[in-house]
């Protein structure tokens, strides 16, 4: 059996700086959900992605579901949500007991369609919120979006999971609305194995959210709690590998880089093949590179080519309104993320692969063509 090459598996540091922090975590005996690490990758990580503001949260899925909150999302809420994203986008909404309107994407950016989202807020003028989602760290069109939801007074919710290190026009995705999700799973662009961040601009907001994830523990001598509460903060030990994972981020966003050039150059003259959108305005991280087909050579033919070669790969998500527990729910669009679903592959994007490893990809990818 050939080594197996994974689509996006955690990368440490070469310096070993994860594990310094995680020794002062140790040695310290701060083995418990606060501490210096917690309050440092805060500090960091808001510094980094430019937000006044940052609370260290037990995942992504947690922040999404907290920064609803703040928003004073609610029972009986409409909450506008891409329908061409991972479930954890869509599951906090029905946390909170609230509706999601499932918004089509547009080929221009694979995100969120500016056009379905004008067309959805003639429909449910009412909306609380809209979350924005950057997919396979490719930006949304955010300013149209921003303008739209701006226009109707309604809060906005960046769910960056897989976008961090993308910046949109200089600024970074998690930054324009007035809370910004990333996420540290174990296949992100860094990991702490698992874990996740709301930034905002609004610091009281954020004191609050750890307030709530601290299972909303009352300053009191005894245990009172006023408010439900959560179990939702990060440990100060999985912080400590977010702290030395920051440090080699822009590093892991130019192999990104470097990975998705390098299956252009071998793989764009293949016919039917088309990559993920790219805009003037948008520098991604490419976290995972994509491709469409409208050849003879359809996604599955690749993935079981590419698995009968101990090679990893996925399709494009598959829509939320296509989902059988979402599919009730409404969907305003044009099928367009349908047709990415349907044609998408997400090829081998780990930035542990050598260009040996590159050319066994696309090697293997080529030979379907010339069946």
């Amino acid at each position: 059996m050939k080594e197996r090459i994974f689509l996006s598996s955690p990368h440490m540091s070469d310096e070993g700086f994860e594990m310094q922090y995680i020794k002062e975590a140790f040695d310290t005996n701060w083995i418990a959900p606060l501490g210096e690490n917690v309050n440092g990758f805060e500090r960091e990580l808001a510094e980094k992605v430019g937000s006044k503001a940052a609370a260290a949260l037990s995942s992504g899925t947690a922040a999404i579901h907290l920064a609803l909150k703040a928003a004073g999302v609610g029972e009986g809420d409409i909450v506008f949500c891409p329908t061409l994203t991972f479930s954890a986008t869509a599951n906090p909404i029905i946390y909170q007991n609230a509706i999601p309107v499932f918004i089509d994407s547009d080929y221009e950016t694979w995100n969120m369609s500016p056009k379905a989202l004008e067309q959805a807020f003639e429909k449910y003028p009412e909306v609380k919120a809209v979350i924005v989602v950057h997919l396979y760290g490719l930006s949304a069109d955010m300013d149209k979006i921003m303008d739209l939801c701006k226009k109707h007074n309604v809060a906005v919710i960046e769910d960056a999971a897989e976008s961090l290190g993308t910046y949109y026009k200089g600024k970074h995705t998690g930054t324009f609305g007035d809370y910004g999700i990333f996420s540290f799973n174990g296949n992100k662009i860094i990991t702490t194995s698992g874990g996740g961040m709301l930034v905002s601009n609004n610091e009281e907001r954020i004191a609050k959210v750890r307030f709530w994830a601290t299972q909303s523990r009352d300053q009191a001598r005894h245990y009172q709690h006023s408010e439900l509460g959560f179990n939702y903060r990060m440990s100060n030990v999985v912080a400590g590998i977010g702290r030395g994972q920051l440090k080699v981020l822009d590093q892991r966003v130019a192999k990104k880089n470097y990975i998705l050039e390098f299956y252009k150059k071998e793989l764009g003259g293949l016919e039917g093949v088309e990559f993920m959108p790219s805009n003037e305005w948008d520098e991604p991280n490419y976290w995972l590179s994509s491709i469409t087909l409208t050849s003879k050579v359809r996604p599955t033919d690749i993935f079981n080519a590419l698995e009968a070669e101990n090679i990893e790969s996925r399709p494009v998500w598959k829509p939320m309104h296509m989902q059988p527990f979402f599919e009730r729910y409404d969907f305003i669009g044009e099928g367009v993320s349908e047709k990415l679903f349907e044609n998408g592959v997400c090829l081998p994007s780990d930035t542990k692969m050598t260009d040996e490893d590159l050319k066994r990809v696309v090697k293997t990818i080529k030979g379907l063509w010339l069946e």
